[in-house]
């Protein structure tokens, strides 16, 4: 199946034979301390900087109906996010992810934001606009 948006990244995980348990990891673009004048031009025209890990969170696909959904909770958490990084973990058989290995998949996802190591994550805007971002600094 291919996921066109995040609704169909919904629909894919609620049609997978095991249990599934959807990460998300929530991050701001941030102009670097040690940001040279050319960097700190293009940050100003909405290029370039780096992605910092915010907050977090995991959902079964049966809690959340859309997107819209998704963003209303992390409003309610009071700060502001340009991207939401996705990624989905698999239970074993009829056995969901344990709290251990959510969390620990969690860890490795805010890691690899951390380090620009995305390319195997689904990436949404706010709006949810499904984006392709490359490297670790943008």
């Amino acid at each position: 199946m291919i996921i066109s948006g995040f609704q169909s990244l919904l629909q894919a995980a609620r049609m997978q034979p095991e249990p599934q348990q959807m990460l998300f990891v929530f991050a701001r673009t941030e102009l670097p301390e040690d940001a040279s004048p050319e960097e700190k031009q293009r940050f100003e025209k909405g290029q370039g900087g780096v992605m910092t890990p915010i907050m977090y969170v995991d959902k079964k696909p049966t809690e959340l109906e859309s997107f819209a959904d998704l963003a209303k909770e992390s409003r309610q958490m009071g700060q502001d996010w340009d991207f939401v990084f996705v990624g989905c973990l698999s239970g074993q058989g009829d056995r969901e992810p344990s709290d251990a290995e959510v969390t620990k998949a969690l860890e490795v996802m805010v890691k690899s934001v951390q380090g620009g190591i995305i390319d195997h994550l689904l990436i949404y805007r706010p709006d949810g606009e499904q984006v392709r971002l490359h490297g670790p600094q943008l």
